[in-house]
């Protein structure tokens, strides 16, 4: 039986939150449809400057991704031309270069190369969720098991249902390993020593692990789940567009490399939005309150706590509308 697609996003749109449900068929696999929808929503979402958050959550009563569709793995790794290390390395080289080429793309997907370009467009798409300005929330209602994992470990904040339910890695008995992401985002998470022993055991995170070991990052009552991811969501779509999108850049791409080569990646975005009109107008609203009142708005009573979920500092100007 060959691989066919079956999944699908649905998107309810609720204003400058996105709500999206997973629906990967009638054993919630994420396959190479939901991956082509996905791609098209984050470019969507990327372009709209309303639209602040994003929620994923699974469509299945108890999943939020089960894991890849195997066939659609199975099929691509017996498609493509045996390989050691080196020539794999060689071919995923070629693939990134390939992927983004309008001429050689197209072509190179109707040859056995296809499963190497289909993986590199995959982690392409997670890669723009993080340089994103848009915030990317996994509602987890349920279980997550390798990409639905992977899925999870993308998106930028996650909720997890408690209860009878896992998130893992369970590639290794399975002859493999993760493929989506999971031995670098899975690590930067939690840790070195901790990825690599929950990877060679394949042993999924109960909601309680997950939530200790900071692979999640609230566990709440399945039927809070949604309500409680939408509020995160709403709770952030307040900051400008533009500084999330620079924190993110900075933490996900710098967090990783030599402390030197962070400070410049800081650097760079940090100059970019002191220059932006949004941030000049903040900063110039900032010190007329402070010449004002004679006090640093941050320090008067209750202006901290008004500025968290404002999004920004309540300052003369956005008092008097100007």
């Amino acid at each position: 039986m060959t691989y066919k697609d079956k999944g699908q996003l649905e998107i309810e749109d609720r204003g400058a939150v996105l709500v999206v449900r997973i629906d990967g068929g009638p054993h919630q696999v994420f396959g190479l449809d939901l991956a082509h929808q996905l791609d098209r929503l984050v470019t969507r979402v990327d372009r709209d400057p309303k639209i602040r958050a994003v929620v994923f959550t699974g469509a299945h009563p108890e999943r939020f991704v089960s894991h890849a569709a195997v066939r659609w793995l199975q099929e691509e790794g017996a498609a493509s031309p045996t390989v050691g290390r080196r020539g794999a390395a060689a071919v995923v080289r070629l693939a990134k270069y390939v992927d983004g080429s309008r001429l050689l793309g197209p072509l190179m997907r109707r040859t056995p190369m296809r499963g190497a370009l289909q993986l590199e467009r995959l982690h392409t798409i997670f890669l723009r969720m993080n340089a994103s300005g848009v915030l990317f929330v996994a509602a987890l209602n349920g279980s997550a098991l390798g990409l639905g994992a992977e899925f999870a470990w993308a998106c930028d904040l996650r909720v997890m249902a408690d209860g009878d339910y896992f998130i893992g890695q369970p590639e290794i008995l399975l002859g493999i390993i993760p493929g989506g992401g999971g031995t670098q985002r899975l690590t930067r998470l939690i840790g070195t020593h901790r990825s690599l022993a929950a990877i060679l055991e394949g042993k999924p995170f109960t909601p309680a692990e997950a939530l200790a070991n900071g692979a999640v990052d609230e566990v709440v009552a399945q039927d809070k789940v949604l309500e409680q991811a939408v509020e995160l969501a709403e709770r952030f779509d307040k900051r400008a567009k533009g500084s999330v999108a620079a924190a993110k850049r900075s933490v996900y791409f710098g967090g990783s490399r030599s402390l030197e080569d962070g400070l410049h990646i800081e650097r760079a975005e940090f100059f970019v939005r002191i220059m932006s009109k949004e941030g000049q107008a903040l900063m110039q609203d900032y010190m007329e309150t402070t010449d004002a009142t004679g006090e640093l708005p941050l320090y008067e009573p209750d202006t901290y706590a008004r500025s968290l979920a404002s999004g920004s500092v309540p300052g003369r100007r956005s008092a008097n509308g100007r």
